[in-house]
């Protein structure tokens, strides 16, 4: 949680930070987040769990300048955050060009650095190795499994060498043994390179797998209920039985959580309600 004021070194900060969206009612505007404040430290990874509508995404549009806060701050390394190379954006949907092979797909966030035509190539196949696509470099994004699409968005968004790296439920609409092999080459990834990751997910096994804090927030309004040390040594991918226990009493502790705020939602259908 913050305190006091921020200061750059602090990686990225959410101060009081307030956010609604029109509605119907013109005079009642739908709040999505009220009051949040945290601080996600340089090279830290952070998993925000949350029940859906709760303004998780609302969050990281936030972080990368897409939106702005009506109420509070927002600071990337003590500057106001927006759309460029030091922040990577990662969405669930992919958001590949159709038209553009592998290769220029990753290159496209590139375009702005003022690279030689020989470091960007370089950059786009080293990338292109990073996330083991070198052989379909030149495939159109139909060509591929979704499983490869969002290896080329990871690519894509690791390419500019992001100070700060936004990652929204990525891997949610991937088979699950293929989300398994892609969140251990996250964390792969991320061991070398120490991003500041925020990281939106419904899943508590992802969250306690992959994040050095998991944030609860309340259903919407998002308010932030806990932050939680996922106090695990890495790497994760496989529990001995030293580290079982804790990550047992972890899990049941942020389902528990969940299913409380889920059940709080007064929009909630559970139940008949």
């Amino acid at each position: 949680m913050t305190g006091g004021q921020p200061t750059p070194q602090d990686g990225v900060v959410f101060d009081r930070v307030g956010k609604s969206f029109p509605s119907g009612d013109k005079n009642n505007p739908t709040v999505v987040l009220h009051e949040i404040s945290l601080t996600v430290a340089p090279g830290r990874f952070v998993a925000v769990l949350g029940p859906s509508g709760c303004g998780k995404t609302t969050l990281l549009r936030l972080a990368d300048g897409l939106n702005r806060p009506d109420t509070g701050s927002v600071r990337i390394f003590g500057r106001l955050p927006q759309p460029g190379p030091d922040i990577g954006f990662v969405f669930q949907s992919f958001r590949l060009i159709p038209w553009a092979s592998v290769a220029q797909n990753i290159a496209f966030g590139l375009a702005d650095l003022g690279l030689s035509k020989r470091e960007l190539d370089d950059r786009v196949a080293h990338h292109i190795n990073l996330v083991g696509l070198t052989r379909v470099a030149n495939a159109f994004p139909a060509a591929l499994s979704g499983g490869m699409r969002q290896r080329v968005a990871l690519a894509r968004a690791l390419a500019p060498d992001p100070r700060v790296l936004l990652m929204d439920e990525p891997f949610a609409s991937i088979d699950a043994q293929t989300r398994e092999l892609m969140q251990i080459e996250l964390l792969k990834i991320w061991a070398q390179r120490q991003s500041t990751v925020i990281f939106v997910t419904h899943s508590v096994d992802e969250a306690i797998l992959l994040a050095d804090q998991s944030v609860l927030l309340a259903p919407r309004p998002g308010r932030v209920v806990e932050v939680l040390d996922v106090d695990l040594k890495r790497p994760r991918w496989v529990f001995d039985t030293q580290t079982l226990p804790r990550y047992l009493e972890l899990k049941n502790h942020l389902s528990a959580q969940m299913r409380k705020l889920v059940l709080s939602d007064p929009s909630s259908d559970f139940f008949g309600r």
